[in-house]
């Protein structure tokens, strides 16, 4: 959605409409009409009709002669208007699915009329619907979807095809207000180029990763994967503000009273860092962790924690609206989570090379050496909890969020069965894909379980085979060499 424009860029914005020779499928004209049922049909039609023309946004023009399309003025004023005792913008929101982006502006022209613009966001994955049905415009007339089955089907092949991140977040914008918007030196010293030294050659540059693009206006968009990355500020972005990372700090182990609570407000690509330091600062040290430390050392490493956020940024589906990337600290676990369920199962995320709905933002991502090449992410996070000698982490699915979980430290006597057999199948995992086995030796070192308690390491073993997540590799092999592999090997 295009940022807040400034009076200027309306009224270019007016007359690039009124210059229209008619009504299109994407652009109503009213003088008066206020009618806010009828709103709430337009502001479906022009939603799903701008995204099956290839527009940004539709638009509804009050003030405004449907024929000779003449500034006349109008005598609709959205920001003071109610519906059934609520705001209008308020009442139309509750009545779109999915939530979809729209604005009225409401200026006088240099003559004194006044006008209003309603900009509506194209539709960007399903059919925007109002109070449960679903509207197109056909030429200048709105229609309900269901009554043309041929442009239904030509929507759906277009949200098919055009993923988000070459979705626009603001279009027809001046080369100043891109230099204002996104963080560009950022992008030169993240990927260690030297800065251009015209604005050509910075235009060039980001232009050349789709961060941005030329339009038909000779003007700028700003893609939503230049914003998400380069934002200076996201909250410029409006549909895009809700997916800055949240950070909450929780006393105690509930979510009953918050420490403190911040909303990053960059784009990923530059405020990645920044986060990273801040969560560094709130988790807790401890002197001694298993067998392997006698040194103050972070609660939870930092590798591990790096990974996570960067997967929770990257695999979120930016479809679901009102909601972002999230981090939790309680005293005995962080937890870190996304919009959208996993693409992978969540018990082969150690093994199974990541699937993403945004590959263009893991790409940078990656190019910037912000997360893991593909595939090796998780192996290290695992790795790491078990250097650190803590649980085993938590990869879970909920209705509309993935989550994972990193613990802090607990000796073997603290760990419950869940949380040792959970421990044994991700060793499991880890030894499998680096090609070695998993045994009873193994698993103590795993656990810090002196030689001579070899048989607690095998009731471990044994509870997580008959749980069904590790198996026997050779169970004609003596008994004293077996070894075990996960139970999708």
């Amino acid at each position: 959605m295009p940022i807040k424009q400034t009076q200027e860029q309306l009224e270019s914005l007016l007359r690039e409409l009124c210059r229209l020779p008619h009504e299109t499928e994407w652009v109503e004209f009213k003088h008066n009409n206020d009618d806010t049922p009828m709103i709430g049909e337009y502001i479906s039609g022009l939603s799903n009709s701008a995204a099956l023309v290839g527009k940004q946004s539709g638009y509804i023009v009050w003030g405004i002669d449907n024929d000779t399309h003449e500034v006349l003025g109008t005598s609709f004023h959205p920001s003071t208007a109610r519906y059934k005792q609520q705001e209008l913008e308020s009442w139309l929101l509750q009545k779109l699915t999915p939530k979809v982006d729209f604005s009225f502006n409401e200026f006088s022209t240099v003559k004194g009329d006044n006008v209003v613009i309603l900009e509506v966001q194209a539709a960007g994955h399903t059919p925007v619907q109002f109070d449960g049905t679903e509207y197109i415009r056909v030429g200048s007339y709105k229609k309900k979807l269901r009554d043309f089955p041929a442009k239904e089907r030509e929507l759906w092949r277009v949200f098919d095809h055009t993923p988000f991140e070459q979705q626009m977040a603001a279009d027809h914008v001046e080369v100043e207000q891109v230099f204002k918007l996104l963080d560009y030196p950022a992008y030169f010293d993240l990927l260690d180029l030297p800065l251009p030294e015209g604005r050509e050659g910075i235009l060039s540059a980001l232009s050349s990763d789709h961060l941005i693009e030329k339009s038909d206006n000779g003007q700028w968009n700003i893609t939503n994967l230049g914003a998400v990355l380069f934002a200076k500020k996201l909250e410029d972005f409006r549909h895009l503000s809700r997916k800055a990372v949240r950070v909450i700090h929780y006393k105690g182990n509930s979510r009953i009273k918050t420490i403190r609570e911040i909303v990053g407000n960059k784009g990923y690509a530059v405020g990645y860092d920044g986060l990273i330091d801040y969560l560094k600062t709130m988790i807790p040290s401890n002197e001694e962790i298993g067998r392997a430390f006698r040194r103050e050392v972070p609660m939870y490493p930092e590798l591990a924690i790096r990974e996570l956020v960067a997967n929770a940024i990257i695999h979120q589906d930016f479809t679901l609206t009102g909601t972002g990337p999230m981090i939790e600290l309680f005293e005995n676990r962080l937890e870190i989570s996304n919009p959208g369920i996993p693409l992978v199962d969540t018990q082969r995320f150690l093994d199974t090379p990541p699937q993403s709905r945004n590959e263009a933002l893991a790409s940078f991502m990656r190019r910037i050496n912000i997360c893991e090449e593909r595939g090796t992410g998780i192996d290290k996070v695992v790795f790491e909890t078990e250097l650190y000698q803590l649980p085993a982490p938590i990869f879970e699915q909920t209705d509309k969020h993935t989550r994972a979980i990193l613990f802090a430290y607990k000796t073997l006597n603290e760990m419950d069965a869940e949380d040792k057999t959970r421990a044994c199948y991700l060793h499991c995992c880890l030894k499998y894909v680096n090609r070695e086995p998993m045994n009873n030796t193994s698993l103590r070192e795993r656990f810090n379980i002196d030689s001579g308690n070899s048989a607690i390491a095998s009731r471990v073993i044994k509870q997580t085979v008959d749980a069904g997540l590790v198996r026997l590799y050779d169970p004609k092999a003596n008994r004293k060499s077996w070894k075990y592999v996960p139970f999708w090997a």
